[in-house]
């Protein structure tokens, strides 16, 4: 009896170190790091990420699955703002554990038959990974088991020129993302990084942007003495806004 229960107890042991390995395996990429590397094949032909995108900005993100009418919706609204995208100097790719088969098909029936306000006839066409090994969700721990075992959650990574996480966010299966936020955030960061600045809650593009906190009592005393000459409103030593419009003077 002994020996049953050893070697139930050995099973039981084997069988929680496989499903830790694996769950191990699903990590999210954190702000700064690289973006995990991958080949993958995609609507638009295979693509080696980060590789073909240096240079660039890139929005990589998951949805649940085809043929689903939340991520018809978000489909047609990146595609329709793609050239928005473009402008900002940043490429768009969706991946979802489907088969390039129904991605085809989904594609093809958002074009052919979706309308979602105002948008129809709307051609997808950044590339789309078929991931049904979920070996590319499951690096940038897009699968959530408290979510589901077998779908992605709407993972959105935004990943900078030089092939580093700069932001992610996650939404749960059952909810659209605000696109109009995804736009706002990249901006950000591109001001940010230009200009050397940061940006307050709620900023929208032209709004007062933050300058950076001095690093030292005599600079912080300067600032503030100074702040009228140069240009910059100052709440005190460590809150100071400068208008948007002199970034590009």
């Amino acid at each position: 009896m002994n020996k049953v229960l050893l070697v139930v107890c050995a099973v039981l042991l084997l069988v929680g170190s496989f499903a830790f390995a694996e769950e191990s395996t699903m990590q999210i990429p954190l702000i700064g790091q690289v973006a995990p590397s991958f080949v993958a094949e995609t609507t638009q032909g295979k693509i080696t990420f980060p590789d073909d995108y240096k240079g660039k900005w890139v929005i990589l993100f998951s949805h649940p699955a085809d043929f689903t009418p939340v991520c018809t919706t978000e489909f047609m609204t990146f595609a329709t703002m793609e050239k928005d995208f473009d402008a900002l100097n940043t490429k768009l790719v969706g991946l979802s554990i489907d088969s390039g088969y129904s991605h085809i098909a989904w594609l093809r029936t958002i074009k052919e038959k979706a309308e979602y306000k105002g948008m129809k006839d709307v051609e997808v066409k950044f590339p789309l990974i078929a991931d049904i090994r979920m070996e590319v969700a499951k690096k940038y721990g897009m699968i959530q088991p408290g979510a589901s075992n077998t779908q992605a959650v709407r993972a959105v990574f935004f990943i900078d020129p030089e092939s580093k996480v700069r932001a992610l966010i996650y939404y749960p299966l059952s909810n659209g993302r605000n696109f109009a936020e995804i736009k706002r955030l990249l901006i950000a960061m591109q001001t940010s990084d230009e200009y050397k600045i940061a940006t307050p809650a709620d900023w929208q593009p032209g709004d007062d942007v933050i300058v950076p906190p001095p690093g030292s009592c005599g600079t912080a005393k300067e600032r503030v003495d100074n702040a009228a000459q140069t240009g910059i409103r100052c709440e005190d030593w460590f809150l100071c806004f400068k208008p948007f419009a002199s970034l590009k003077k």
